[in-house]
Formats: structure tokens, C-alpha cells, sequence
């Protein structure tokens, strides 16, 4: 039998076809470019810490709780011929298009991660905060903090100088990048906010940059009130204009390798770093100082304090003279051992009660 089909018949499956693949076209051009396709109510990061399929992807998405439908975001990656994506840290905040969101992953754009560095650190705590935050592990920073590290010899520094220029501050850095060129991050802007910044002011100081930090990092450790860095960069400065010992009890500390209330024999023990024993600055620097510190070093306090001696309230007391500071030595060893005598007050207490309740 033979099929006719006149001219009206033949327009009618013409229109149909063009509202069929205009229906089919829009539809799918919807899924994949619709801006809520993928939602999340907060910020959400999401690692991926190797190349990683569709498959991988819808999984990690539904540990982090987004919400997606998960067999048509594996439609739209193969679609769109997204397959395979590139590790590093990838945000989402509030919606995207599946377009939009599996193509920044495929092409490798990725989110910068806020790196935090503190203060008053060493080399192994600052290597274990970095490893946290970025990608490598920490024994691969803390070799980029040794002496032998590529870093370190380019720069002509030592493992603790290059550590020590580690400022603090939160930096934005790639999560995947190596130890190597996020140390090289941090420190280019230890290079542009100190050495360039201040560069004047170094000049005029009388000291070089190593001896600079060097000072500042005693004085980051023993200012617990930032406030009164100034006044003790202004003091150290007066002791070594006078070719007097620094007696820096921070660099003690720094010898015995311990942070914890001074003996009478920890001063005489025998390390390059005890400035009770040895003239003049350490080695080099005991930690990283903040810009604070660096400041009071460049910016001290103009005085004629000597000699200074911790305070219940964690500041210092400043004298002039000996006599001046052994008083407030007196006074401050007789609070230390009024609070010894309340505490073991105490503890005898607490075990007099616990035996009562036994």
C-alpha cells in the first residue's frame, strides 16, 4: 500500500519535529545549564587529592551533603565530556550550573586556601600548621626548613633564618602547591613588607636583616604584652650598645629546648644561644617574629632601662640600675613562692577532702 502525504501533512510533521527537538534541546540545555542544579546552604570545600572520575566526584559530593542529583551530574559530565577532574580545593557557595561546576574542576581552577601562620612557633610546629592546611605532609616542610633545602641554599639563608621569615599572617595559597613554592610564597612577602618596606629604616639601624629578626624574634618571645615590644627592643638595644651580656631568657630556653620557668642552672648552661654566657646577638634567630616585633626592633622605645623582671600580670618592670632590679627580683621570687604555697595549699586540701569521701 502506498502512503500519501500532502502538503499539510508533510508541514504538520515538520512543525512537530521542530517542536520536538526544540522541547528535547531546551530540556536538556536546562539540566545542564540550570544556575541551582548544585546547592549547598554554606561555603563547602571540597578536596579532591588525586584525578578523580564522575563516579569518585558523586561520592565525595554526597559525604559533603550537597545537594545534586546524582545521575544526572554524571550525565552532564560525560554530556559535556568532563570525565576526569584535577585535585586541588574546589568551593561552592550557594548554587552552580553543572557546566560551571565540573568544568572549573576538569580544567584544574581551583580555589585558593587560606594558610595561617602564627607566631612565636618552631620549625616542626609551623611545618605540622602548614601540612594542615595544605596538601604535602609535614616532613616534606620541614625539609624545605633545613639547611640543604634547594629554597634555603638559593636564598643563602639557614633552615631556622628561612623559618624565621616565615611572618605571620593568613596567605592565600594553593592547596596542591609544594612545600617548596608556598614556604617561597610567605616569604616573598616577608621580602615585600619588611625588607623593601623598611628598607630605610635597616639601613639607618645598624644592623643587617638576619640580625634584625634575630632580635626581634627574643623580643616576640619575651613580650606577653605587645604593647611594651618597643620598650624591650629598647632595652636589649641599650645592653648591647654597652657591650653588656643580652641575659635574654628566651634564648635560654631556646638552648635547653624547653619552654617552661628557668633554674638556677639552666643559666649556665654552656650553647652559643645562652646570652647569659656568650656576648652579643645568638646565632641566629629562636622563632618567627610578627611585624610588631620587627617594628619594635626598628622602632624602639628611646630610654635608659637596663634590666627588666616579669610581672604577675604578664607584663615587665623596668629598672635603670642593679640595685633597682634586684629589689624587683626580690619581689617578684616572693610572689613566685607565695603562689607555690597557696597551691600546694590547695592541693592538700583537695587530697584531706578526697580521703574524707573515701
Amino acid at each position: 500500500m502506498t502512503l500519501f502525504f500532502s502538503k499539510k501533512d508533510i508541514f504538520s510533521l515538520f512543525l512537530l519535529f521542530i517542536v520536538v527537538f526544540i522541547a528535547v534541546f531546551g530540556s536538556r540545555s536546562y539540566r545542564l545549564y540550570n544556575p541551582d542544579a548544585i546547592q549547598t546552604d554554606v561555603l563547602t570545600s571540597l578536596y579532591l587529592n588525586e584525578r578523580t572520575d564522575l563516579v569518585m566526584l558523586a561520592d565525595r559530593l554526597d559525604n559533603l551533603g550537597i545537594e545534586y542529583n546524582r545521575d544526572e551530574l554524571i550525565w552532564a559530565g560525560r554530556v559535556l565530556g568532563w570525565r576526569f577532574f584535577r585535585p586541588g580545593l574546589y568551593q561552592l557557595d550557594g548554587s552552580a550550573s553543572y557546566k560551571d561546576f565540573l568544568s572549573k574542576m576538569a580544567r584544574g581552577i581551583q580555589d585558593a586556601a587560606s594558610v595561617t601562620i602564627l607566631s612565636g612557633i618552631d620549625r616542626d610546629r609551623l611545618a605540622l600548621q602548614l601540612s594542615s592546611q595544605l596538601r604535602a605532609d609535614s616532613a616534606s616542610f620541614r625539609e624545605v626548613f633545613s639547611d640543604s633545602s634547594d629554597l634555603a641554599l638559593e636564598l643563602n639563608l639557614t633552615g631556622e633564618e628561612l623559618f624565621s621569615r616565615m611572618l605571620p599572617d593568613t596567605y592565600q595559597i594553593y592547596w596542591t602547591a609544594s612545600p617548596e613554592n608556598a614556604v617561597r610564597r610567605i616569604y616573598n612577602e616577608f621580602d615585600r613588607s619588611i625588607k623593601q618596606r623598611f628598607q630605610t629604616e635597616i639601613q639607618e639601624s645598624g644592623y643587617n636583616v638576619g640580625e634584625i629578626v634575630t632580635l626581634a624574634s627574643i623580643v616576640e618571645w619575651e613580650a606577653r604584652v605587645s604593647e611594651e615590644k618597643p620598650k624591650i627592643a629598647g632595652l636589649y638595644l641599650n645592653r648591647l650598645n654597652q657591650r653588656m651580656l643580652l641575659q635574654a631568657d628566651p634564648t635560654v630556653i631556646y638552648a635547653i629546648g624547653e619552654r617552661r620557668r628557668l633554674l638556677f642552672e639552666d643559666y649556665r648552661y654552656e650553647h652559643p644561644y645562652n646570652t647569659y654566657l656568650t656576648r652579643g646577638l645568638p646565632p641566629g634567630p629562636i622563632t618567627n617574629p610578627d611585624i610588631a616585633s620587627i617594628r619594635a626592633v626598628l622602632y624602639p622605645e628611646s630610654h635608659d632601662y637596663l634590666f627588666m623582671v616579669a610581672t604577675p600580670d604578664g607584663s615587665h618592670r623596668f629598672s635603670r640600675t642593679f640595685d633597682e632590679h634586684r629589689q624587683a627580683s626580690a619581689e617578684w621570687r616572693r610572689w613566685i613562692q607565695e603562689q607555690y604555697r597557696i597551691r600546694d595549699l590547695r592541693e592538700r586540701e583537695e587530697a584531706a577532702n578526697q580521703s574524707d569521701s573515701d
